[in-house]
């Protein structure tokens, strides 16, 4: 749960949706005491929380384990709706999967990880895949890289002081100076390219995306399959029309002041 509270703070809300976050594809159900364990409360306030939740339709019982119901759906797709994602960045992302197919994504970063807002896949394949509300590793992903590489230099080592590098495939790269490197070069070349760091058989190229300022606000990648999908190809045929995306989704921003406001570090 967050560490910075003052007098707003309600710590009950923020316990609430602790208990909501807990579930997971490696937890999809669980019973009292294991959720308790998980989110480091007291049986008694995550059974309050439960209870409340599922008064209200988020939560479902099975037995004697709880599961997330359906009526969660509606959390994310507020976001979606009022912040009008289908205007403003779907558009550009279907022209993209029109153009190259495979897949496009735009994402923020979320702490140390990346967060999928929008996605469109002309497939699905057998390997790890983004969807909308999604987080990976933003060490381990294209769209990670390039906002990690256009932080301030201060939050840059801020993150290195408390992310954990871990292998997620054979060739993920962990080694915080190589990754440093990587972040430099990102940023003196305006993209980062991505070859099986997240999963095996992925390979991806991706941009900034900017406000009116220049500031960098988000990210947006082009995918494919490894095996015929080579990083000089991405160059050759997508980083044009990458960039072009990137000037679209930044002009369209400045119409659409509330999803560009939600966008902006905090």
């Amino acid at each position: 749960m967050a560490e910075d509270k003052n007098a707003e703070y309600v710590e009950a809300l923020a316990r609430g949706l602790a208990v909501i976050e807990a579930f997971d594809d490696q937890n999809p159900e669980m019973t009292l005491t294991e959720l308790a364990r998980k989110v480091d409360m007291a049986p008694a306030t995550v059974r309050r929380n439960l209870h409340t939740l599922e008064a209200l339709g988020f939560v479902r019982r099975n037995n004697k384990h709880f599961l997330l119901a359906p009526r969660i759906l509606t959390l994310g797709s507020a976001y979606l709706k009022a912040m009008r994602v289908d205007e403003t960045i779907m558009p550009e992302l279907f022209r993209i999967t029109e153009l190259f197919g495979d897949a496009a994504n735009v994402g923020v970063l979320d702490g140390p990880n990346v967060l999928y807002i929008a996605h469109l896949s002309e497939a699905r394949a057998a390997r790890r895949m983004a969807s909308v509300g999604v987080t990976y590793p933003a060490y381990a992903t294209s769209m990670g890289r390039v906002l990690l590489a256009y932080l301030p230099e201060e939050e840059i080592e801020a993150y290195f002081d408390g992310v954990e590098l871990r292998p997620l495939t054979d060739v993920t790269v962990t080694d915080p100076k190589a990754l440093r490197a990587m972040l430099s070069d990102v940023r003196a070349k305006g993209y980062s390219i991505t070859v099986d760091q997240l999963d095996y058989g992925i390979t991806a190229l991706a941009v900034p995306v900017k406000d009116g300022t220049g500031r960098v606000v988000a990210a947006i990648n082009t995918s494919g399959y490894s095996p015929r999908l080579k990083p000089e190809d991405l160059l050759r045929d997508r980083l044009a029309e990458m960039q072009v995306a990137a000037s679209r989704v930044s002009s369209l921003l400045m119409r659409y002041p509330a999803l560009l406001h939600s966008l902006l570090p905090h």
